[in-house]
């Protein structure tokens, strides 16, 4: 298995390669100017406008802010986090003062230069000359480069669909003489899903359902991986963004058509459903489970692991210290851990975990306890570490928990970092704190991001690297797509509705469901569900879009953004009597929640605008609501 893994990592190094050395008119004339010669002309030019439609498509989605959100991280954007390094993209995002010629999420030109790449391949590929001696390499691969094309090209349309809703499509290429002249209309939007699907079918049934007899092809795209995206098209359709959503009832194009269903049709959650199991029954992907004895280290080595088993659609990081030098916890000191502490985490995050009985903290016989302290083992990432003076409030637990958040007191790595992390304000620290004060760079809330460090890898010797998959869809997505589906399909939830969730709950021995009376309605098991989709998925990108998807946003990315009290005022620290500049003034202030941002998110924010840069090109553009 080391082997193909590293010949797969090699293999998208490959194509990053390619396409780095492809001929000039790739390296440095737009996309747009590429056309059919460049592909009829050699199947080598081919080839390398496939390995481009990869690089444009496959990404890490902000994680280390390396691309595809122009280093926004969505998880910022969110009530998860706050990104609070100097003046981050996000911040402009998160007031509110975004619009349509300024949108540091926009995707539109780039996407649709991308579809226009898998355009011409689809149409001249087949027309491509092939020297003599390559057509028994090349005539067996051009059909899974065509469903590769159109994986991505679906692939485009769906970004582009979660982002705006109706947009155009495209089905064919355009000249750079003849784009000028091309002036569509957007496009329904179950025209566009019902185009989306077709693609993930169509693609599918080229393509296998694993690359594992062709090591140096791992890393591809897969039948799973089309039939995936397909699913998850369909559960955003059936969500209530774009299900019946009367917002968006005056949004037509200029010969009246309407853009948006305005009647809520709950057989699109049944197809959603089906779409899932579709993919569960191919009984290929199985849950990532390498230390079930331990369930924090179980969910957590996903994150820093090349893993192929629980992960769909995987994006093959590099060899780097990246992500540990983002996100770990950034104190001065000889025994810190050295990294940026890039995230802040907002008490609502933390409050999400469950108990380890499996009731939520605001359940009265939980067992939840904000006021005492105590002490005992936690685990440190390597191995279980006595802690002492830890809140109650991060006493039993979800695992995931543990697996996600650094909080005050903890121990990472404990026999390379031998101090416990401290997120108190700490004056005289002399650098003896993770949330040292220099303003704009200290963790503001108490909480770091945990997920996604590596314990192997340590920043301040240089000593270790992480080899891990960016997991772009992964199985728990589609146990959760099923059984939030059928939930919503049916009046109540039924037993294949547990059993989907409960499996994903097993890996971290959290109890299965149904625990409480709730658990048994509709209503009840879809904030189970909801819940389950952000501590599973936490700081993966997807709360972003789930909290869209299910027009809750304008509640919670909107108003008051709650964390501990990181960096009390002086009048605070005096009162306590203490030394104002010392370790222990600081924990005493600090165990409250206080405003750490206020949030700006109106209905106009649950779609993206249509740059205006597009509709100043082609009037038939109809702008989204609000903008």
């Amino acid at each position: 298995m080391k082997n193909n893994i590293l010949i797969c990592f090699l293999m998208l190094l490959l194509i990053t390669g390619v396409v780095s050395s492809c001929e000039k008119y790739l390296n440095v004339v737009p996309s747009e100017t590429i056309s059919t010669a460049n592909v009829v002309g050699n199947i080598v030019n081919a080839e390398k406008i496939w390995a481009q439609l990869y690089n444009n498509t496959l990404q890490d989605f902000g994680l280390t802010e390396t691309g595809g959100y122009n280093g926004v991280l969505l998880d910022a954007c969110t009530d998860e986090s706050k990104n609070h390094w100097e003046n981050p993209a996000e911040l402009a995002y998160n007031s509110g003062s975004w619009s349509p010629v300024s949108n540091p999420l926009d995707n539109w030109n780039g996407a649709y230069q991308t579809v226009r790449l898998a355009n011409i391949l689809l149409e001249n590929i087949d027309h491509s000359y092939i020297p003599p001696d390559k057509l028994s390499y090349y005539q067996p691969r051009i059909p899974t480069y065509k469903a590769d094309a159109r994986f991505m090209r679906a692939f485009q349309y769906f970004e582009l669909f979660r982002r705006y809703g109706a947009v155009p499509i495209v089905r064919q290429s355009y000249s750079i003489n003849e784009a000028g002249s091309v002036n569509g209309t957007r496009t329904p939007v179950d025209s566009v899903v019902a185009f989306i699907s077709s693609e993930c079918d169509s693609a599918a049934a080229l393509l296998p359902l694993s690359y594992s007899n062709q090591p140096s092809e791992i890393g591809r795209v897969t039948k799973g991986a089309a039939m995936a995206l397909k699913a998850i098209t369909l559960l955003y359709a059936a969500s209530p963004l774009f299900n019946g959503n009367n917002l968006y009832a005056g949004i037509k194009n200029r010969n009246g058509a309407l853009l948006f269903p305005q009647s809520y049709d709950n057989n699109k959650w049944k197809l959603a459903a089906d779409a899932a199991k579709a993919v569960l029954d191919l009984n290929v992907y199985t849950l990532f489970n390498p230390n079930p004895t331990n369930p924090i280290d179980n969910y957590a080595q996903l994150f820093y692991s090349r893993e192929y088993n629980e992960t769909i659609l995987p994006f093959l990081l590099g060899s780097t210290r990246g992500v540990e030098q983002n996100f770990l916890p950034n104190g001065r000191d000889a025994q810190s851990c050295g990294g940026h502490g890039k995230l802040s985490v907002f008490q609502t995050m933390v409050d999400a975990y469950e108990m380890n009985n499996g009731l939520p903290i605001t359940d009265p016989a939980s067992g939840y306890d904000s006021t005492s302290f105590w002490n005992g083992p936690i685990w440190d990432g390597k191995a279980y570490r006595y802690c002492t003076k830890i809140s109650s409030m991060y006493k039993n637990r979800d695992p995931r928990f543990y697996a996600s958040i650094f909080f005050q007191y903890e121990y990472w790595d404990s026999a390379n970092h031998p101090r416990p992390l401290k997120f108190a304000y700490f004056g005289s620290a002399n650098g003896a704190s993770d949330g040292w004060p220099k303003s704009g760079t200290n963790c503001e809330t108490g909480y770091n991001w945990r997920k996604w460090n590596n314990p192997n890898v340590n920043v301040k010797t240089n000593n270790g690297t992480s080899n891990r998959n960016y997991p772009i869809i992964r199985l728990p997505e589609m146990l959760l797509a099923y059984a939030e589906a059928m939930n919503e399909y049916q009046s109540a939830p039924s037993q294949d509705v547990y059993d989907a969730v409960n499996k994903i709950r097993a890996r971290v021995s959290m109890p299965a469901l149904p625990i409480s009376a709730s658990d048994n309605t509709k209503e009840g098991m879809r904030a189970r569900i909801r819940n389950e989709w952000r501590v599973e998925f936490a700081f993966e990108n997807h709360r972003f879009w789930d909290v869209r998807r299910w027009m809750i946003a304008t509640t919670v990315d909107n108003g008051n953004m709650y964390g501990l009290n990181a960096r009390p005022s002086q009048t605070q620290l005096q009162a306590t009597g203490l030394n104002p500049n010392s370790e222990a003034a600081g924990v005493a202030v600090f165990y409250q929640q206080v405003v750490d941002q206020t949030r700006v998110f109106t209905n106009k924010h649950y779609l993206f605008p249509i740059p205006q840069i597009e509709i100043n090109k082609n009037s038939n553009l109809i702008q989204n609501l609000g903008w």
